[in-house]
């Protein structure tokens, strides 16, 4: 495989840095961490996370390490919800079990709302209500391309001066709730992945064992059965997370 700019792009694995662990230090950890890293975390703040995805859990962890005291998981499929208590140590709220996360997150925080949200979902988000039926009906009416049920419920849920970072991917989105952020005075941050800005930090990280992306390859086939793996990622099924292909 070519790889443009080598010289600048490679980085050396370090001893005791096993390989899937280095795998996923060059796409879901580095976002994750990046997204997290964004929010500016105080010792004692309170971060709330929707989607438990790669990213959405690298995204957790990353929050603890530095210095979260409490991370909310938001997803509703149970096999990720469980991945995120496990090995982040987040507590989670499964969207369809609930009238209104906005309210849940509201009771959970005393009222007050997370300090930081971190939207790892974007434009494919599912959801409950009224908003979501719309976007979906929009949707097939060709007049909008996007769902932004996570992304309207990130801004709502956070707290007045509370930080947003935005990893989810989106195009054009309607009924963006502009008017929340500006009363509430929040900071939005988002981008693509500034891996090379993060790389070194988390190489260290995985060499001390600080934060360990290993897990995230919950399905493994060889190269004859990449349709196979790209299928069960693309639909979730079986509980699949991240497939990892073996030459």
């Amino acid at each position: 495989m070519r790889v443009p700019f080598a010289d600048n792009d490679c980085f050396k694995v370090p001893d005791g840095v096993a390989d899937e662990t280095a795998l996923f230090l060059s796409d879901a950890a580095p976002t994750g961490y990046m997204g997290a890293d964004f929010c500016d975390i105080q010792p004692g703040d309170t971060v709330a996370v929707w989607g438990c995805g790669g990213v959405g859990l690298m995204a957790q962890q990353s929050a603890r390490l530095m210095g979260a005291e409490r991370v909310i998981a938001i997803d509703r499929f149970p096999e990720r919800l469980q991945m995120a208590r496990a090995h982040a140590g987040s507590e989670t709220i499964d969207y369809t079990q609930v009238d209104s996360v906005l309210d849940v997150l509201k009771e959970m925080t005393g009222g007050r709302g997370p300090d930081a949200c971190i939207d790892a979902v974007g434009m494919e988000a599912h959801g409950t209500g009224p908003q979501y039926a719309y976007d979906r009906v929009k949707q097939a009416l060709h007049l909008e391309t996007d769902r932004g049920q996570a992304l309207r419920e990130a801004i709502m849920a956070c707290r007045k001066g509370g930080t947003l970072s935005v990893l989810g991917v989106y195009g054009l989105i309607d009924k963006f709730p502009m008017g929340a952020i500006m009363n509430k005075g929040m900071t939005v941050r988002t981008a693509q992945q500034h891996g090379q800005a993060y790389m070194e930090r988390l190489l260290t990280h995985a060499q001390k064992g600080e934060l360990n992306p290993a897990y995230l390859a919950t399905h493994r086939f060889s190269l004859e059965d990449a349709p196979r793996g790209y299928d069960m990622f693309k639909h979730k099924k079986d509980g699949c997370v991240r497939a990892v292909f073996a030459p």
